[in-house]
């Protein structure tokens, strides 16, 4: 076989060879999130830019309002999932009363359908009060980062630029405390255990 012929077929089974041997991750270049709404797909790209800057403060709020376990998040972050996929993953849990691990199950099952489809599988379809509720929570999480965001706009949040009046990029931010700082009466501290609520 000449020499023309075989440099080729060599890159050929190389390149076969390589998309076997690497494991399917949620995190990609130029990753779409495909879950159907544009403005939660530009926040969701937003997510993954704030996750890797303030790994903390991001890794607090989904344990404080998400229920995700941080030894979870931060297990995700180590297998290559974007914080971008590692939120929308709790936030879809936290909406259906289920440990987040469970909805990384079904995604890793899954993961070339995007999360469009993966919402609709476990019931919550576009345009219906569950997907609101789901695009509220990104309000919600914004505002603790300090960077309000409406559900009509859609600019890009600068995560660079000062938070609004609040230290929201360090680990002791009080992402569940008032404008005081101080936790409200009522709400207790939770300690990570290593498990979501169900």
């Amino acid at each position: 076989m000449s020499s023309r012929l075989i440099a080729p077929a060599l890159l050929t089974v190389t390149l076969a060879l390589a998309g076997v041997a690497t494991p399917v991750v949620a995190q990609t270049v130029g990753y779409n999130f495909r879950t159907g709404d544009a403005w939660v797909d530009l926040r969701l790209g937003e997510i993954n830019d704030y996750g890797s800057h303030h790994r903390d403060s991001f890794v607090d709020e989904m344990y404080r309002h998400y229920d995700a376990p941080r030894s979870l998040v931060n297990e995700l972050f180590g297998r290559h999932w974007s914080a971008g996929d590692i939120y929308y993953a709790c936030a879809i849990a936290s909406l259906l009363h289920l440990p987040c691990l469970d909805v990384v199950h079904e995604y890793e099952r899954n993961p070339g359908q995007g999360w469009g489809a993966l919402a609709k599988r476990m019931g919550i379809k576009p345009g219906s009060a569950e997907f609101h509720a789901l695009k509220n929570g990104f309000v919600r999480s914004y505002d603790q980062w300090g960077h309000p965001v409406a559900l009509d706009d859609h600019g890009r949040i600068d995560w660079s630029k000062p938070a609004h009046g609040k230290d929201n990029h360090s680990s002791h931010s009080g992402h569940s405390a008032g404008a005081s700082g101080k936790t409200p009466p009522g709400q207790q501290k939770k300690q990570d255990k290593g498990k979501g609520k169900p």
